[in-house]
């Protein structure tokens, strides 16, 4: 079963952490690859989890160096993106290195974040924005990073957790409409976050 927090326990003192740093920032960069899934020519999913949150919560610490006062703060900031048993939680990038096209494009996604799903053997699973604020702004720009929860029926995690399942991820917003299948080795792990 999953760990769906991270505690103040969880936390490794700076100088522990330091010995193991490398190796652990290795270790996530393989675990992300499989966790990544591209949609169209300019969005990435980065599908977070108990072990990304935990490192992303110790990077923040290690190169901030806010010491005790600043980890209650980052377990809130990232224990909200930690899946719950029954939802995948992603980081939605719009990745667009030249600036006059991302802010052209962004301007345009305004309410993307509503427009986001899986389908899983016909059935749809729309994504959730993270509460935390609003990403789209009133006058239609969008920000270049979203965060989505997607909750899953017991039946939907049945048919997601299939070996050979065809998921689909899209974006329908008419600014920005694609769709990826998600291959699948990038199903079989994310498959792992449900309890």
């Amino acid at each position: 079963m999953q760990k769906h927090e991270i505690t103040r326990d969880d936390i490794l003192p700076m100088a522990e952490y330091g010995r193991i740093r490398d190796e652990r920032r290795r270790q996530i960069s393989a675990v992300k690859r499989t966790r990544r899934v591209h949609c169209g020519p300019d969005a990435t999913f980065y599908f977070e989890s108990h072990a990304t949150m935990w490192q992303q919560i110790h990077e923040m610490l290690w190169i901030e160096k806010g010491g005790e006062a600043q980890i209650a703060d980052e377990l809130a900031a990232y224990n909200p993106l930690v899946p719950k048993g029954r939802e995948l939680v992603a980081t939605l990038m719009f990745e667009i290195d030249d600036e006059d096209r991302r802010r052209d494009t962004l301007a345009r996604l305004g309410g993307v974040e509503e427009t986001v799903s899986f389908r899983v053997d016909g059935e749809e699973v729309r994504g959730v924005p993270e509460a935390d604020l609003d990403r789209s702004t009133a006058a239609g720009k969008a920000s270049s990073v979203q965060f989505l929860h997607f909750p899953f029926s017991d039946g939907q995690v049945a048919k997601f957790r299939a070996p050979g399942a065809r998921v689909e991820l899209a974006i329908g917003h008419p600014a920005y409409g694609h769709i990826a299948v998600l291959p699948e080795e990038t199903r079989a792990a994310l498959a792992d976050d449900f309890d």
